[in-house]
């Protein structure tokens, strides 16, 4: 995996664009390089909410989600500079670990709602 966020869009949503403070409602399927699955929000049988700041998110999500379009799922091969970094996180995910997550944009909410 390069070192560089990659953004593959797998179908291009035609709705509303997440922008940097949106709260976002997302489900997503995380794994390891080796395909590993460390987190689903469909495994939890519910949907992922949080506001897109580089304070609530891995850098990862709050870069590789900017733009994208409610409807849309999006691939993002995510570093691990731009993960956790040398933090090991539970026991699924070790310290340097490049991440792959594919997420669906279910909703984006912004102020002016």
């Amino acid at each position: 995996m390069s070192n560089e966020l990659v953004i593959e869009d797998i179908i291009e949503g035609d709705g509303k664009a997440a922008v940097k403070g949106a709260l976002i409602t997302a489900h997503y399927r995380g794994t390891l390089d080796d395909g590993t699955e460390f987190d689903s929000s469909y495994a939890k049988g519910r949907p992922f909410q949080t506001v897109l700041s580089a304070n609530k998110v891995i850098q990862g999500w709050f870069l590789g989600l900017q733009g994208m379009k409610v409807g849309g799922k999006r691939r993002l091969f995510v570093p691990a500079h731009l993960a956790y970094g040398e933090r090991q996180v539970g026991d699924k995910i070790p310290p340097n670990s490049n991440l792959l997550f594919e997420v669906e944009l279910l909703e984006v909410l912004t102020r002016d709602d």
